[in-house]
């Protein structure tokens, strides 16, 4: 029987599914030298793709963050998954979602980790790609996407925004294995703003954010108002500089950038901290600049919200399903921000299609989506993709639920075994900004939170 076009695969005679294996590669994908306040990109990203396989012969698929220590806890829980019902994974791994005992708000925030690196967080990115590959097993198993496997979707199409980074010249890659520099360097205002034109003309997006923190504060509130100026008063800008700035500067910024932040746009993580977003909101506020403050690394689980809400310290949570633990963990977010009057969008690191296609399907699953997600998607390069088929398309700034069960997408083994090639060939086993910049730019440099 069909569903929707879509046509559920055999199971086994007693109409139950177990897992057999749990595969996990290891890849690098090129990187460009993008600039953020945690420093510059490495020529090379990791990822993890994961593959839960079963006897029905239907292989569920997931993507994450890469590296060593995500590998190898992966390989230390294949015992406990080989054998498991994909209908069930999910529920029966879900301890592994409770924070260690001695979390805290600023041990299991992104403010001082790079995205990926933070050892508190790794229980919930190890299920989030259990839950997600578990999800697309069970949804090819019965022939429907998973956005309507988990209550139906919300939207057929998700946007996505132009993201928008200072950057110096290269396409990531290193020697004979080297990218086209498709964008160029951008180190000025203008430069930024030819960037994002390009963006916009390919993809067709209809708002755009910029990861600042990276130049002076003078040079990134001139960027902006170059871009207002570029793209017109419809276009949403938001500005996210992870925390480079004091409350002082932010407060400084957000009345500069009152007019050009309007309209749908926002400031994004401005300072560092609870405390320091709330001071910024209130102050803001007292100046009578309404712009909400989002946050992707002030509020990154559940626990983070009941001390955020009193403080009207984020208006806006920047969700991710990889550290926040998987799709249906953005649905439950999802309706706790509608409850209380928070937007929500999705935040986004360096990823391939899989990556891409768990995003689009758990924000088509949530009703209450308020802005265009992020992704770092255009970053990366046509021959690093391991989707079957190529790139997944992004049109008029938005992606498509395919008419397909599952994500919607196939591994092509062939690019994915390149993948693994580069991940052995390359020096690189766990993301570090802040090295890149000694290596290139000063080495003398660190994070420092406040910069300015």
């Amino acid at each position: 029987m069909k569903t929707s076009g879509l046509e559920p695969a055999s199971l086994n005679m007693q109409g139950a599914i177990r897992v057999t294996d749990l595969v996990v590669h290891s890849i690098a994908i090129a990187d460009p030298p993008l600039r953020s306040s945690y420093g510059r990109h490495q020529p090379y990203a990791l990822r993890t793709i994961v593959e839960l396989r079963s006897d029905a012969g239907i292989t569920g698929i997931a993507e994450t963050h890469g590296g060593e220590a995500i590998a190898g806890a992966f390989h230390s829980l294949r015992p406990r998954v080989i054998g498991m019902d994909p209908y069930r994974l999910a529920g029966d791994l879900l301890p592994m979602l409770e924070p260690p005992a001695e979390s805290t708000n600023e041990g299991r925030s992104q403010t001082h980790f790079v995205p990926g690196e933070n050892p508190l967080d790794i229980g919930a990115r190890l299920y989030a790609a259990l839950e997600i590959a578990s999800l697309d097993l069970v949804g090819k198993a019965v022939g429907i996407p998973v956005c309507d496997l988990l209550g139906g979707r919300a939207r057929d199409e998700v946007p996505f925004c132009a993201y928008a980074f200072y950057k110096h010249a290269g396409g990531g890659g290193e020697a004979d294995d080297a990218r086209e520099d498709r964008y160029g360097e951008a180190l000025t205002p203008p430069a930024l703003v030819r960037q994002v034109e390009r963006m916009i003309a390919e993809y067709g997006y209809e708002e755009v954010k910029l990861k600042a923190g990276v130049l002076d504060p003078e040079l990134e509130i001139e960027t902006i108002r170059q871009l207002r100026a570029a793209l017109g008063p419809a276009v949403p800008l938001r500005l996210d500089p992870n925390c480079a700035w004091s409350v002082e500067t932010s407060v400084r910024l957000g009345k500069a950038l009152a007019g050009e932040l309007a309209g749908g746009g926002y400031l994004e993580d401005p300072t560092a901290g609870l405390a320091g977003m709330a001071e910024v909101r209130r102050r803001l506020l007292a100046e009578g600049v309404p712009a909400p403050l989002a946050s992707n690394v002030a509020v990154t689980g559940f626990a983070d919200i009941p001390e955020s809400i009193p403080r009207d310290a984020v208006q806006i949570v920047l969700c991710d399903p990889h550290y926040w633990g998987g799709i249906r963990q953005v649905q439950h977010l999802g309706k706790i921000c509608r409850v209380f009057g928070l937007g929500l969008s999705m935040h986004s690191n360096t990823h391939l299609g899989v990556s891409l296609m768990a995003m689009t399907h758990a924000a088509a699953a949530t009703p209450h989506l308020s802005y265009a997600c992020d992704t770092h998607y255009p970053w990366q390069a046509e021959e690093d993709e391991v989707v079957a088929g190529g790139r997944v398309p992004i049109v008029k700034g938005r992606v498509r639920i395919p008419d397909k069960p599952g994500l919607g997408v196939e591994l092509d083994y062939d690019r994915l075994a390149r993948g693994r090639e580069r991940y052995a060939r390359c020096a690189y086993r766990r993301r570090d900004d802040e090295a890149e910049m000694r290596k290139h730019v000063d080495p003398n440099w660190r994070r420092i939170l406040p910069r300015w």
